[in-house]
């Protein structure tokens, strides 16, 4: 039997599905980068790393529906809250139209009725990464001064790399290294939980 996940957690997580499923997902077949240049294959953790970062057993899986090669946006939530703060639910509007690469998995544990994503979107260089985070940073912004920021971002800060924001239960985290920018998002996993996910990603960037 599945298990309800309430809309909180879909915001944090920018998942188009409020149900735990069943299934296997099998991740895009990828020829691995040359030494020095940015692989997706290598940033990306995977399921046995991401339980040994969060702690988690095998109940945590991906969600076979939420593994993308591509920013995928969920017009009908984002058309429910303010226009500054769409991006909990327009991926575009996170990662922008310049990415060349992109890859975002999405990981269930309904132990504690949890998500966490990784996702890593590589640019055609570092000013147009850093460009990207800097136009999320102003959306951030925005959306904290409106109505619905205080449900979605109550607490951010931001610096010339990385962006955080936490509401609740729930956050996310932001990272630009080279030309790469590195998201993760969570419920009922602790930031800290995020912080190593992070770390961990961009220990395979080169630079």
């Amino acid at each position: 039997m599945t298990r309800l996940v309430p809309i909180w957690v879909v915001a944090a997580a920018v998942v188009g599905c409020t149900r735990l499923v069943d299934g296997t997902a099998l991740p895009p077949a990828a020829l691995p980068a040359p030494a020095g240049v940015a692989d997706l294959g290598r940033i990306m953790l995977g399921t046995p790393r991401m339980r040994a970062i969060v702690g988690a057993d095998e109940q945590l899986t991906v969600i076979p529906t939420m593994d993308s090669s591509s920013p995928t946006d969920i017009d009908d939530l984002a058309a429910t809250i303010p226009p500054p703060c769409r991006f909990i639910f327009a991926e575009t509007a996170v990662f922008g139209s310049t990415a060349t690469r992109f890859h975002k998995t999405t990981y269930q544990y309904p132990p504690k009725a949890a998500l966490v994503s990784e996702g890593a979107a590589i640019y055609p260089d570092t000013a147009a990464a850093h460009h990207v985070l800097d136009a999320l940073v102003a959306r951030v912004a925005e959306c904290a001064d409106t109505s619905a920021g205080p449900g979605l971002v109550s607490d951010w800060d931001a610096d010339g790399a990385s962006l955080r924001t936490h509401a609740g239960d729930c956050g996310r985290a932001y990272q630009v290294k080279s030309v790469v920018l590195l998201e993760v998002t969570y419920c009922g996993f602790s930031e800290s939980d995020a912080d190593l996910v992070v770390t961990n990603m961009a220990s395979a960037v080169p630079g």
